[in-house]
């Protein structure tokens, strides 16, 4: 303790026993551990003296019944001590408030591109490029580059949907979903706006970079399905009619992670002729049912902010047990027809996995659709994220369509 009082750089305010110029003020320091080793003033008492402009510790340090001595030199080195009783280090405030500022951003962030949904597409686009490899000594360290350079413009263009999404729909989500970025005011509508922006030239030209026509294609029929899906402009917010928005679903989850990422590994990867093969076509007609179904499902739990606003989404118009239904019939639909598809194949082991994993997932729908409860809108979160389950389930069967 008598240590800290020689440093010079020590400012006499955050001394709780330094109050005014002019003093002599006694102190009798409690029994303390200072790194570890006992204070061996313990039980004593001590002056401390100060002048009349600014605080200079003194080299006298008196004791009640004697004087001892205790000169400075310039080369003295004392070690760095942590200030007690709550006076915390500045920088070490501001270092943590600067932390927990950025954690919130990088937070809103995750939450701002729909994390649930970006996974599907990353897992989407990976499942469909593997699709056109026909054997083993295709896998080579070329393809997986091929392959892992088209993620950058797809996962671009989830972000920029997701942006032009939420910008356009923010009071709307200030009801149905308050605890999102922008609705909460996390994040300012400039940043959302320039976020949406940015995302899409650089989707734009990380596809142009790759030189493939089919890419370029894909993320310009995105970024226009997007738009058109969001944005308030003549012609457009196309999320409003229920037959467009299904549109908007199919290609934005059934065809533009399924077609465009095909041919661009069969031919500007593999180096092969274009060309739709029977696996291509079962994921493309699969998906595009699953596609409409979580469309249908996504607007159950916003039916309130939908109806506000004016939004006649099939979910308002037809109710939400009809349009709950709906979509799981339509999910039955296409298990069964996968069912079909698989009996038909002549390889065994395809044939197996593709009757029993559909069979299975079937069954799995059935009994969670049965327990969904349409007036808590967790449940029916609950069970459009569970479709989502099924979407990322049915990339990897796939696989097995042969």
């Amino acid at each position: 303790m008598l240590q800290m009082l020689a440093i010079s750089s020590f400012s006499p305010k955050y001394h709780p026993y330094v109050q005014h110029s002019r003093c002599v003020k006694t102190h009798q320091p409690p029994a303390t551990h200072i790194h570890g080793v006992l204070n061996s003033g313990q039980g004593k008492k001590y002056a401390v003296k100060c002048s009349e402009n600014s605080f200079y510790p003194t080299n006298k340090i008196t004791e009640r019944n004697d004087v001892v001595y205790k000169p400075f030199s310039n080369n003295d080195h004392f070690p760095a001590v942590t200030l007690q009783d709550g006076y915390a280090s500045k920088s070490e405030d501001g270092y943590e408030i600067s932390k927990n500022v950025l954690l919130k951003k990088l937070n809103a962030l995750y939450r701002f591109i729909y994390p649930y949904a970006c996974f599907g597409h990353l897992i989407a686009t990976t499942s469909n490029s593997l699709l056109p490899v026909e054997k083993l000594a295709d896998l080579t360290p070329t393809f997986f580059i091929g392959l892992l350079k088209p993620l950058v413009p797809l996962l671009l263009m989830h972000i920029y949907g997701a942006a032009v999404n939420q910008v356009a729909d923010v009071e709307i989500d200030k009801v149905n979903k308050p605890y999102m970025p922008l609705a909460s005011g996390e994040f300012s509508m400039e940043t959302g706006i320039a976020i949406a922006w940015i995302s899409a030239l650089m989707a734009l030209a990380s596809a142009i970079m790759l030189r493939s026509p089919p890419l370029v294609l894909g993320v310009i029929v995105w970024l226009f399905i997007s738009t058109a899906y969001s944005a308030q402009l003549p012609f457009l917010r196309w999320k409003g009619n229920s037959f467009l928005a299904a549109v908007c679903a199919v290609f934005m989850c059934g065809l533009i992670p399924q077609v465009p990422f095909f041919f661009h590994v069969q031919k500007y990867v593999l180096g092969r002729p274009m060309e739709v093969t029977k696996p291509l076509m079962f994921a493309s007609a699969f998906m595009t049912c699953i596609s409409v179904a979580i469309a249908f499902v996504k607007d159950l739990h916003d039916v309130e902010g939908d109806r506000e606003h004016g939004i006649q989404t099939l979910s308002v118009i037809l109710g939400k047990e009809k349009v709950l239904w709906l979509s799981v019939y339509m999910l039955s639909t296409a298990y069964g027809a996968a069912v079909l598809v698989g009996a038909s194949s002549s390889f065994l082991l395809s044939k197996l996995v593709t009757i029993i994993g559909h069979a299975t997932l079937l069954l799995f729908l059935w009994h969670r659709a049965r327990n969904v409860d349409l007036s808590n809108n967790a449940s029916i979160f609950s069970f459009y994220m569970f479709i989502w389950q099924l979407y990322y389930a049915e990339y990897l069967l796939i696989h097995f369509v042969r």
